[in-house]
Formats: C-alpha cells, sequence, structure tokens
C-alpha cells in the first residue's frame, strides 16, 4: 500500500540501497515563506505569510545551530541531560531533613544602631535590620510602613511594582512583632520586608507574568519561595515587574528603570526586583534566571545577584519556561544577604511538587569562616586580558582577591559552541505556551519584534524533536567537560558579559553570584561575576563576601534625584 502511494520514495530507496543515505547539497537553499506554509500544514498550524517571514529568518539561525551541532561526535553511550522520573507526586512525598538552622557559622555582627536619619535606613542591608528586629528597636510594622511608602513614592518613576500587598504585609508585620515580642524569634529575616518577582504565585493576589494575556490571572496557591520566607519570618510586600513571560524589561505597564538613570531600562528578566533593592525600596527580593535573568538586572542596577544551582531552590508556584533551565535566587544588597535568604529558602529541604529538588545531594551550608589562603580559585585568563568595557574594574577584582591570598589559577573553559545550544531554551519555553501560541494570544504581548516571544515560540514550533534530543545529549557532554576543567577549584571569576560563561553556567546548573566593582564613565555600576561548584554556594558566598568586606561597592547608592 505504501509503495502504492509513495511510489517515487520506494524507487529511491531501492536505487540507494536500504542503509544508504541520500547526498546532500554543499549549499542547503533559502528558506522561504512557501516552505513554511507547507510545513505548517503538515503541523496543522496556521501564521499568517508575515509572521512566517520573521519566523524564517529565526529558522536559518537554527539551522545553523543544528549543522554546528551535528559535526560534534556523539557516540550511542551518550544520553540527554535529563532525567526521566517516573513517581507521580503522591510518591514523592519523601521525608525532607528539615532543620532548624542552616548548618555552619554566619560571621559576626557588631551592634548595629538606628541611623540619625531614618531615610538611611532603606540602605541597611538585610542583616542589620534583622538585628534592628531582634534588639527591639525598630518594629516590623514600622519597617514595613517605611518601605511601603518608598514603594509608592518611587514607583511611578521606576515601574517597578505590579502589586503591592499591603494588606497581606501589615498583618505579617503584626504578627512577626509579636512573635519577637514573646522570645519567639524565627532568624535574621523575621520581621524583614521583601518582594517577589510576579511570576511567583500569591494567593489572594494577581500573578500576571507581566504579560497582558495573563493580566488579570489569579492563581489560587502561595509559590514555595512564599511559604518558605513566610515560614522564616518574612513580611511580602509586593509582586514586582518582570518583562513579558521572563524577558527583558517591558511589561504590560511600561518599561522598569534603573534607578541609577531612569532613562534606561533596568534590563531583565528579574527587573522589578532589581530595580526595587537598588532604589531602597525593599531589603531583598526574589527573582529567576533561566539565561541571565538575575545576573544582568543586578548588573544594571548596581546590586548583588545570587543564582543558585540548578534544582536547589524550589520553584513550585513559579511560572515556567525552560524546566531544564528554570532557577530561582535572591537579590540583595550583599553575598552575606544572599546567603541568609538561600538559607530560608532551602532549609526545608527537598520540595516533591518540584522534582528538580530531589535530585540536590546536600544542604546549604554557610561557610563565611572558610579560610581564603587554602581557596583555589580559577579566572578566564583569556577574558580579563581581552579588550573589553570593564577592562580596569575586572583586573581591580583581581588584584583585591590576590592582596587576600586567594590562590588565583589561568582557567580556560570548554571549547564548546554553546550559542547552538540556546533553542534548547527557545524550544521548553515554546511548550510551555504552546496554547498561547495557537490560540493567537501571543498577539496581545506588547513586543511584537522579530526577537519578542511571540515570534520566537512560533519559531520553535518548527524545531525538530531529534534536534532538541541531540542538543541535550550535547549539553550532557558540555557537563562532563566543564566538571573535569574546574577540578580542584573551588570557583572561578570572570567579567560578566562577553564570554561563555554565562550561557555555558546555565546550561550545567552552576551557581553563580554578580557583584558591583564601581561605576564607569557614564555612573552605571560595573560588576564581576563569581561561579561556584555544583552546591557549592556557601563557599561560593563566603569568596565574595571577603570580597565585598574588602571593598565598598556594595555600599554605593544611586542619588534618587527623581
Amino acid at each position: 500500500m505504501l509503495k502504492k502511494l509513495y511510489p517515487l520514495a520506494f524507487t529511491a530507496l531501492a536505487a540507494f540501497g536500504a542503509g544508504a543515505l541520500v547526498a546532500r547539497p554543499t549549499e542547503l537553499p533559502p528558506i522561504t515563506v512557501a516552505m513554511l506554509k507547507s510545513a505548517q500544514e503538515v503541523m496543522g498550524l496556521s501564521f499568517s505569510d508575515a509572521q512566517l517571514d520573521s519566523t524564517r529568518q529565526n529558522l536559518t539561525g537554527y539551522r545553523n545551530s543544528y549543522e554546528t551541532l551535528r559535526k560534534l561526535p556523539l557516540p550511542n553511550s551518550v544520553a540527554p541531560s535529563m532525567v526521566f522520573d517516573p513517581r507521580p507526586l503522591r510518591l514523592r512525598q519523601l521525608p525532607g531533613k528539615a532543620r532548624t538552622k542552616t548548618a555552619g557559622d554566619l560571621a559576626r555582627i557588631g551592634p548595629v544602631k538606628l541611623p540619625g536619619n531614618r531615610d538611611d535606613l532603606a540602605f541597611y542591608t538585610v542583616r542589620q535590620l534583622g538585628e534592628l528586629l531582634r534588639t527591639k528597636q525598630v518594629s516590623s510594622v514600622e519597617l514595613t510602613e517605611f518601605f511601603l511608602a518608598r514603594l509608592k513614592k518611587y514607583d511611578p518613576k521606576l515601574r517597578c511594582v505590579i502589586s503591592l500587598t499591603e494588606d497581606l504585609a501589615l498583618r505579617q508585620a503584626r504578627q512577626a512583632d509579636q512573635e519577637i515580642k514573646a522570645g519567639k524569634y524565627r532568624g535574621p529575616l523575621h520581621g524583614v520586608p521583601f518582594g517577589v518577582k510576579d511570576l511567583f504565585s500569591a494567593k489572594g493576589y494577581k500573578t500576571t507574568w507581566g504579560a497582558v494575556p495573563y493580566k488579570e490571572q489569579v492563581l489560587n496557591e502561595d509559590a514555595a519561595v512564599v511559604e518558605r520566607l513566610r515560614d522564616a519570618g518574612a513580611v511580602l510586600l509586593a509582586k514586582l515587574t518582570l518583562g513579558e513571560l521572563a524577558q527583558g524589561d517591558v511589561w504590560f505597564g511600561g518599561q522598569t528603570r534603573t534607578p541609577w538613570d531612569i532613562s534606561r531600562g533596568s534590563s531583565g528578566s528579574s527587573a522589578g526586583s532589581a530595580s526595587a533593592v537598588a532604589a531602597g525600596l525593599l531589603p531583598f527580593a526574589i527573582g529567576t534566571e533561566t539565561l541571565g535573568s538575575i545576573i544582568s538586572p543586578s548588573t544594571a542596577c548596581g546590586v548583588t545577584g545570587l543564582r543558585p544551582t540548578y534544582g536547589r531552590v524550589s520553584r513550585a508556584g513559579a511560572m515556567a519556561l525552560s524546566w531544564s533551565m528554570d532557577k530561582a535566587g535572591p537579590i540583595a544588597r550583599s553575598a552575606e544577604d544572599c546567603a541568609l535568604v538561600l538559607g530560608a529558602l532551602t532549609v526545608a529541604g527537598p520540595d516533591p511538587r518540584d522534582p528538580a529538588t530531589l535530585q540536590v545531594p546536600g544542604e546549604f551550608r554557610y561557610a563565611f569562616d572558610a579560610n581564603l589562603k587554602k581557596l583555589r580559585v580559577g579566572y578566564l585568563k583569556a577574558s580579563f586580558d581581552a579588550d573589553h568595557a570593564t577592562k580596569a574594574s575586572d583586573e581591580a577584582v583581581l588584584a583585591v582577591l590576590r592582596q587576600l591570598g586567594v590562590e588565583l589559577v589561568p582557567l580556560e573553559l570548554p571549547a564548546v559552541e554553546v550559542a547552538a545550544l540556546r533553542f534548547v531554551l527557545t524550544a521548553e519555553g515554546a511548550a510551555a505556551f504552546d496554547e498561547l501560541t495557537r490560540t493567537g494570544g501571543v498577539n496581545q504581548m506588547v513586543l511584537q519584534h522579530r526577537y519578542a516571544w511571540p515570534n520566537t515560540f512560533r519559531s520553535a514550533r518548527f524545531v525538530p524533536a531529534v534536534e532538541y534530543l541531540q542538543a541535550q545529549r550535547v549539553r550532557g557532554q558540555l557537563i562532563e567537560q566543564l566538571d573535569a576543567r574546574l577540578q580542584g577549584l573551588d570557583a572561578y571569576v570572570a567579567p560578566t558579559f562577553g564570554n561563555t560563561s554565562l550561557l555555558m553556567t546555565n546550561l550545567t546548573g552552576h551557581p553563580a553570584v554578580v557583584v558591583p566593582t564601581g561605576l564607569n564613565a557614564r555612573g552605571l555600576p560595573t560588576t564581576i561575576t563569581f561561579t561556584g561548584q555544583l552546591y557549592e554556594e556557601g563557599k561560593l558566598l563566603a569568596l565574595a563576601k571577603a570580597y565585598q568586606d574588602a571593598t565598598d561597592f556594595d555600599e554605593k547608592r544611586p542619588a534618587m534625584n527623581f
């Protein structure tokens, strides 16, 4: 029957033999709209000619990526870097390793007093505010009202807030004050205000994902990060902006701005989280990163951002963009603050609602007592040596580390063309928002240019399953290669941009912390990025804290003349 339907195909097979491959032209023909119209009919899609024309350009790039990946050796023994778990959620309810405190020691903190100028409280660290609350020099209600007032005052210019959770915040603050007064102190976050990126759900409030199609969405659950910070006694004040569906800094209410220059965007996608912390509107906030969404806005806003190891922090109740790359983490004033928040987010252990957390082998530990002179830290020598915009401030970081006694070791990352793996993210994102794409809901989004999600999602609909799996197999090889390069190192340091580290480590799941290193000639923040071994956030944050203790860049604040 098949031979009758497809005589030419069978003739070709007979001519070349059953196991033979048809020779390919040395140059592939350009992808045309006519080609895509035929292809979409096979898949039951119906994009317009104009949409397909935009898609065509992206698909040419995808095809180049396929060609790059096809040149790499992939023995049959190489499996995709994906873990299938056959257990239903009901059977994942394994007893967690609950703890009452994070293992390890916090660095000692000297006496903390209220500032003479009350406005200076806006730029106190989480640790300092926690100490004021513990010693009852200020109440949680006072802090909550103080930060709510700042959010209301500055948000019209910064556009960093989607929803204030004022009623909830005041209830939580009153409860915190009662508990502290009664001696039921929960730890350094007890009574401290915070905000979350508005892709995390909170009962009773909208969770908009920054996009018009979801601007009225209410999810009747608290995200894991909201639950765990509530358990630590922290007070939720605001749900903060993100670029549409976690890309960029443009959302349905406009563009989020950096307080260092409100003519500029705060980058994305954790746009509001970084902007609010930098402007002293919140002591800390929770962001997410799939490919730079904590690192980039932290740089634009001059704050400290931690991207934890993949799977370290539960993403339950968070919008999914890329199941194999999404990570949640804190944005704050210092590495020490990030450690405090990470401790609260992980103290309860794995979360059965997020299978990625079940794979984490150990608990987070503070490591602030680490002997810096025993640390071996790699540095991307070629990147530091190259002429680049932040060369002077980057080299100054190495000088500080040497003065601290850190052993610096030249490092080269694996020579893998990681850009060819980027479509893993877009394919997963297209799957996460497939219905939105097929129903035309993406047409409601603010941005509609070639690089915006609507066109990216349409383009990714044409990524073959075979190529996606091949990319995951290459990703598995990359994980092994990077692990081999990092053997014997406690961490490595790299210029934040201009090299393959950011993309590579988001693919491999390694933790990273970005810290301010000063201001450039235009008065805008510069940063450096420290990357750690998998599950070694404690040692990574200890290194970053040592750098911050030796400098004062994390204490700089924008003028706020707006």
